[in-house]
């Protein structure tokens, strides 16, 4: 009986040596085609962001925007467009608007963009919140009362009469940047601070308590261009914003 057992171990044994290559060479296969499809990925998602780069650099020459908004700010603007529009969140494909607060409140750093037409269709001041900044804005909330602006990805929605008149509401898209844009009541609404007048005799533009104020004069002019569903992105090159943005990160 001992012997019997013994015999049957060695030839399990035998089996397992004999096979052992089998499993080694199976394993890396596996592993081998883990690399392969891995470094497929990293060459698709390298091809796409050289495509967007690519596209970004179109637009940018067409709308002759050198000295006003970077490149890279263009490519963050595409970025997050293409991924609204491919999730169904954007009723107006055609539109971008760009507030960029890495420039100084008295530059007219509201960008409104054709994107298909290649055409600036608006540029004027865009207001950011008191507590952000003062000639320019530093510092970014998400949270109510905080009277700062938030940065990141909205989708236009509707306009009503408040106590500015004529406004815009916005939904904020990006979870725990600017998602409590409607509960802030965070709205495109027009500002007697705002414009060359204001410049005058101000070193620099007023400030919102954290909503995208435009000129009072624009204000009718810009609400009815980028109304009823389309992007606009508030832009800073904040490290904690590009770091955990999703859209951006993506």
């Amino acid at each position: 009986m001992h012997k019997l057992k013994r015999s049957f171990t060695a030839i399990c044994l035998l089996a397992t040596l004999i096979t052992l290559p089998e499993l080694i060479s199976g394993n890396d296969k596996n592993e081998m085609e883990l690399e392969t499809s891995a470094a497929a990925l990293t060459t698709l998602n390298n091809s796409s962001e050289m495509a967007l780069e690519a596209e970004a650099e179109s637009l940018y020459d067409a709308l002759a925007l050198e000295g006003d908004i970077s490149v890279k700010t263009l490519v963050y603007a595409l970025k997050g467009f293409k991924q609204l529009q491919a999730k169904g969140m954007l009723e107006n494909t055609e539109l971008i608007s760009i507030a960029d607060f890495s420039q100084s409140s008295k530059k007219k750093r509201l960008y409104i963009i054709d994107v298909h037409e290649k055409k600036l269709l608006l540029n004027t001041y865009v207001a950011h919140g008191r507590n952000s900044g003062g000639e320019y804005a530093t510092s970014f909330s998400n949270k109510v009362d905080s009277h700062k602006s938030s940065l990141g990805f909205y989708v236009t929605s509707h306009t009503y009469q408040g106590s500015h008149g004529l406004s815009l509401r916005v939904q904020g898209v990006e979870k725990g940047i600017n998602d409590r844009a409607m509960e802030r009541a965070i709205v495109v609404h027009g500002a007697n601070y705002l414009g060359d007048n204001f410049l005058k005799r101000s070193p620099f533009s007023g400030r919102s308590w954290g909503c995208p104020a435009v000129p009072q004069a624009e204000t009718s002019k810009v609400i009815n261009m980028i109304k009823g569903g389309s992007c606009l992105f508030i832009y800073h090159p904040d490290e904690k914003y590009l770091n955990n943005s999703e859209i951006l990160n993506t």
